[in-house]
């Protein structure tokens, strides 16, 4: 899968805090489990991120399983304060924000039970794109009409690509996560897995607290630190987010979401985004196509794809939006895209293609645009973390280097399930399937 240069305000804590990615499924970061959305939680109809589950296994070291070392923890926190002082916080924010802050034994339990379990795409885009989420996406463009219009116009970001986003990190508000982020990072940074990661994520939270945007109190969030309508991590705050309101306090915190959704839109933009041009296209590809070009780093114009016989779905060719690329998420079998640059923008935010055509098609149908037409291979599912390193390993073992065995189904690894294909004669659409692990087996 191909990985932007930087990540997103979900994408942070999504590929920090999360277990591998791969081809056609869904495993991004874990937030909240007891709650119902926000990229990564799922409970009925408005799940979005997460993965099916199994119990937590019983360990010895999990963090549930022992008292937490809060000696320890309070010497981290004095160790830590002259270096926050030293970029610059002051004395007193710092003492406020640390006040009465204890480590949270849960927040590591979550960090080290990772599950090894992905979700299908199509699994993940019944939930995403739900009937409920569509409509509630229409009740909150229509509920805050004149602010996305005047959103829109400032920021040259679609108005339903917002609401798409706020739908899928949030359930348009209702789910922001209420652990204390400060809390929450304090924790993790003193567990020392991720240190460098969350000792800038708490450097960026003390530079909120000192801006006077929010108070430590209100600094609230999903348990690896994600925060507000469109779960901003702190560093992506402080880069992107914006006074919309004209209050002075970018508060992406309050029930109203005017700043969170401005602060999206001109995250977007910052990274490019072109207004009128679509994420992507729902395709139909042509008998015989060579699906050798379906790969990321080959762009063509939608009219010399429509000499090649890709065409919409109606049969017409896609207009001229831009250089695309046909990008196959669920192999040969499944619904087929071309994808343009704004794909990529959104990509910025979260990196999972799952999330991505999530966010496209929700926006989609909240205009009003119907379901994909194409079918998903739905006999298939998902490999587990365990599959996904077998598999690499068992191409690189017959010839066909993965450049090694992570589970995470990447550019490299697609590449190398593709030469598999193309010498065993079979549909070379670089798609890390269940029936290629049997057949290696």
């Amino acid at each position: 899968m191909h990985l932007p240069k930087a990540l997103g305000p979900a994408a942070l804590c999504a590929m920090v805090c999360a277990g591998a990615l791969s081809a056609g499924s869904v495993d991004i970061s874990p937030r909240p489990e007891s709650r119902a959305v926000v990229t990564l939680a799922s409970s009925g109809t408005t799940a979005v991120m997460r993965s099916p589950r199994p119990a937590a296994r019983p360990d010895a070291t999990s963090a549930s399983a022992r008292p937490a070392d809060t000696a320890a923890f309070h010497d981290w926190v004095t160790d830590f304060r002259p270096r926050a002082l030293a970029q610059g916080i002051d004395a007193a924010v710092f003492d406020r924000a640390f006040q009465g802050i204890e480590p949270d034994p849960k927040v590591i339990d979550r960090d080290r039970n990772q599950s090894e379990f992905s979700k299908a795409i199509w699994d993940y885009l019944d939930s995403a794109v739900s009937d409920s989420r569509i409509t509630g996406g229409r009740s909150g463009l229509r509920d805050h009409a004149a602010t996305l219009a005047a959103i829109e116009a400032r920021y040259g970001v679609e108005k339903e690509i917002v609401v798409a986003i706020w739908g899928l990190e949030s359930a348009f508000g209702a789910v922001r996560g209420s652990d204390s982020v400060m809390r929450s990072m304090a924790t993790l940074a003193h567990d020392g897995r991720r240190k460098a990661f969350f000792e800038e994520q708490l450097i960026a939270a003390l530079r909120i607290l000192q801006s006077g945007d929010t108070t430590p109190a209100n600094m609230r969030g999903s348990w690896a630190g994600a925060m507000g309508h469109t779960q901003f991590m702190p560093t992506s705050y402080l880069a992107h987010a914006v006074d919309f309101t004209g209050d002075g306090r970018r508060d992406i915190w309050s029930d109203d979401p005017t700043d969170a959704l401005a602060s999206t839109a001109a995250y977007l933009a910052h990274f490019g985004w072109t207004k009128g041009q679509p994420w992507g296209v729902e395709v139909r590809l042509p008998d015989g196509f060579d699906f050798r070009l379906a790969r990321r780093d080959l762009e063509k114009l939608p009219s010399a794809w429509a000499r090649l016989g890709v065409r919409d779905m109606d049969g017409t060719a896609v207009p001229d939006h831009g250089p695309a690329s046909v990008l196959l998420p669920a192999g040969g079998d499944g619904v087929a895209f071309l994808i343009f640059r704004n794909f990529e923008v959104i990509e910025r935010y979260n990196t999972a293609d799952a999330y991505v055509i999530g966010v496209g098609h929700l926006a989609d149908r909240i205009a009003g645009a119907g379901p994909f037409r194409g079918d998903w291979p739905r006999s298939d599912r998902a490999l587990s973390l365990g599959e996904r390193k077998e598999l690499q390993e068992r191409l690189t073992g017959a010839g066909f280097d993965t450049q090694g065995v992570d589970g995470r189904i990447g550019p490299l690894t697609v590449d190398a399930v593709r030469a598999y294909q193309v010498a065993h004669g079979l549909m070379p659409d670089g798609y890390a399937s269940l029936r290629l692990l049997e057949r290696l087996r």
